[in-house]
């Protein structure tokens, strides 16, 4: 996987990028709860605290709360205490659980769901 990093080396943040290795589907790149492993490894060995992806690059399911799958790999983030942004067009999301749960997760802290990638570092950069 590759990075665009931003920040200091007290908070340093990894982007995902979208070139490099795409799976060969040339679909999204976290696929699976191992992607986001995989992710959280390889941007902790790169000295990242904080990780920034796009939505696109997240399987649509993710935002399927019934296939759990966001809530597996949120939670290898909180596992692994590494701050997440997901930059995104969530404004028009009809699903009133998943509403609630980006609401929930972007006052807590941890996990934040933006519309820019400004919006992601300056949330990454100002959170401890």
């Amino acid at each position: 996987m590759e990075f665009t990093f931003h920040g200091n080396s007290s908070a340093r943040i990894a982007e995902l990028s979208n070139g490099g290795p795409m799976p060969s589907n040339g679909g999204p790149k976290i696929n699976t709860v191992e992607d986001a492993v995989d992710l959280l490894g390889n941007a902790d060995y790169q000295g990242a605290q904080r990780i920034v992806i796009h939505q696109s690059q997240l399987h649509p399911d993710f935002l399927e709360l019934k296939s759990g799958l966001a809530g597996e790999i949120l939670q290898k983030f909180s596992n692994y205490r590494m701050q997440l942004a997901i930059v995104g067009d969530f404004r028009n999301i009809s699903s009133k659980s998943l509403r609630d749960f980006i609401y929930e997760s972007n006052k807590q802290g941890r996990i934040f769901f933006v519309e820019t990638l400004e919006d992601a570092l300056d949330k990454l950069s100002s959170s401890t």
